[in-house]
Formats: structure tokens, C-alpha cells, sequence
């Protein structure tokens, strides 16, 4: 034993200072990864650069000044945030659910609520526009709120295709919580409830925010469902996702690559606070 300690030393003491070629592999295909991100949006950056300087014309106050722009924007804005705080509203429980209780067929409901994860986003439009021509869903809307080519039905596909990163990123934060504080504080006489109050929910509320944040980046980005469930008309359901597709349909690159542009300084800032929030937890 002794022996085998003497040699673990004697090896740290010899790669003290050296970095293993295998780490230099691995470093430089990240670098080579993420350089080639940053090229893409340098890229963008720079061409919209040159067509206003060929052009002459400000895209960004085209777009800002365009009524049917700033309604998209207004409409993607509200959209993505209702749907962002209905998905931490069914977050919280359903994490809780998935990482403090036992229950049947919990491998099943994990899987379920995975699902639009995996599917392509257009796919979740397709099974919402079926659902809303079945008896039950035509049953729905026959209490008066609309969903098909509608502002609720935006927020519809919204929630479905972003809540389990927030499900996801609320249970990443429960499952780091020592759960012997819980234990304690039943000890003392607290219902689960109140230990959930009290205890849990102050030490997730970083996860809770993060999965907020994410949530809502990724309902402004949505296009896909957007397409096919709510369409595309302006000053009705079209968000800037779609606003980008129409203003490409036409010709329109520039104007494209601005709202393109406007999306990606969202996006980054909202991908900012998601780390500063989950704190470097793995949200799987």
C-alpha cells in the first residue's frame, strides 16, 4: 500500500505541469467547435454590415418603424412568457413528483414527458392540429377559447415543446438538495408541505429561474409548430420566427438578417442567465 502511494506521487510529481496530449485533443476540437459558432454569427454580423452599407438603408429601424414587425415582436414577447410561466407552473410539481416520490409506471411518465424533446418541433403542430379536429378537442374550443390559428394556440405549442427543459432543469436542482435537511425538518414536526416551503423550494429557486429562462428562449424560437398549428398571418399569429421566413419569402435578406440578429442577442442573453442561475448543474 505504501508502496502504491509512493508511485501515484512519484506520477503526479513527474505530470506536474505537463498537460496529457489526449487533453490537448479534446481542448482543441471544443475551440474548433465553438470557433466555428462564433464564425457563423461573426458572418452573419458582417454581411448585414455590408448591405446597409451598399443599400444604405438601416434595417433595424425599418423593422422597428414596420407595424406588422413590432406586432410579431410584441406578440412573441408576451406569448414566450405566459408559456414560460405556465411551464415552471407544471415544473416545479412534476419535477418534484419525478425526483421525491415513488410511483407506478414513473419510467413511462419520465418518457412521456420527454417526448417533445425528441420529436421534431413541426411534429407537435401536426398532433395539435389532429387533436383540435377530434370530438374532444373541437369540445375544447366550443367553450369559447380558440386555439387553431390563434394567439392561444401559439401558446399552446409553446408550453408542450418547452416544458421539459423546464421540468428537467427544476429536477437537476432538486436532485442536488441533501435530502437530510428535509428529513430533519420532518422531524420537527413539518408537514411535506411546509418542508417543500420552508426547506426546498429557497434552495431550487435558482433551478426554478433558470428553467424560467430557458423556457422562455426557447418558446421565442419556436417556428415549426408555429407554421403549422397557429399559421402565419400578420397582425395575428405571426411571431419573429415566422417574421424571418416571410421576410425571406420575399427577398427580403436583410430585413431577414435583422430579425434574425435581434433573436440571437435574446437568445445569448438569455443563455447568460441560464448558466448564471443552474449554477453548472447537469440538467440531465
Amino acid at each position: 500500500m505504501a508502496r502504491d502511494k509512493k508511485n501515484v506521487l512519484r506520477h503526479r510529481t513527474r505530470t506536474a505541469g505537463r498537460r496529457p496530449l489526449f487533453d490537448f485533443g479534446a481542448i482543441g476540437i471544443l475551440i474548433l467547435y465553438a470557433g466555428f459558432i462564433a464564425l457563423l454569427l461573426a458572418a452573419a454580423m458582417l454581411y448585414l454590415g455590408a448591405e446597409m452599407r451598399e443599400t444604405g438603408e438601416s434595417y433595424f429601424t425599418e423593422i422597428f418603424s414596420s407595424a406588422d414587425i413590432r406586432h410579431a415582436a410584441w406578440l412573441t414577447l408576451w406569448t414566450s412568457l405566459l408559456s414560460s410561466v405556465l411551464a415552471v407552473g407544471f415544473a416545479v410539481p412534476g419535477a418534484y413528483a419525478l425526483s421525491r416520490t415513488s410511483i407506478p409506471g414513473r419510467s413511462i411518465l419520465d418518457m412521456l414527458v420527454d417526448t417533445p424533446i425528441i420529436l421534431p418541433n413541426i411534429v407537435v403542430g401536426v398532433v395539435l392540429l389532429v387533436f383540435f379536429r377530434t370530438a374532444i378537442g373541437q369540445g375544447v374550443q366550443s367553450l369559447g377559447m380558440q386555439f387553431v390559428y390563434a394567439p392561444a394556440g401559439i401558446v399552446l405549442a409553446q408550453f408542450i415543446c418547452v416544458s421539459p427543459y423546464a421540468v428537467r432543469t427544476v429536477k437537476s436542482a432538486l436532485d442536488s438538495v441533501d435530502t437530510r435537511l428535509e428529513d430533519v425538518s420532518r422531524t420537527l414536526g413539518w408537514s411535506q408541505g411546509q418542508v417543500f416551503l420552508r426547506v426546498t423550494l429557497p434552495m431550487i429557486r435558482n433551478g426554478i429561474v433558470a428553467g424560467g429562462v430557458i423556457a422562455w428562449a426557447l418558446g421565442m424560437g419556436l417556428y415549426g409548430p408555429m407554421m403549422v398549428f397557429a399559421g402565419t398571418t400578420r397582425q395575428k399569429t405571426e411571431v419573429l420566427p415566422t417574421s424571418v421566413y416571410l421576410e425571406l419569402s420575399v427577398g427580403r435578406i436583410g430585413t431577414a438578417l435583422a430579425i434574425t440578429m435581434i433573436m440571437v442577442f435574446f437568445a445569448l442573453t438569455a443563455l447568460f442567465l441560464f448558466k448564471k442561475f443552474a449554477g453548472g448543474r447537469s440538467v440531465w
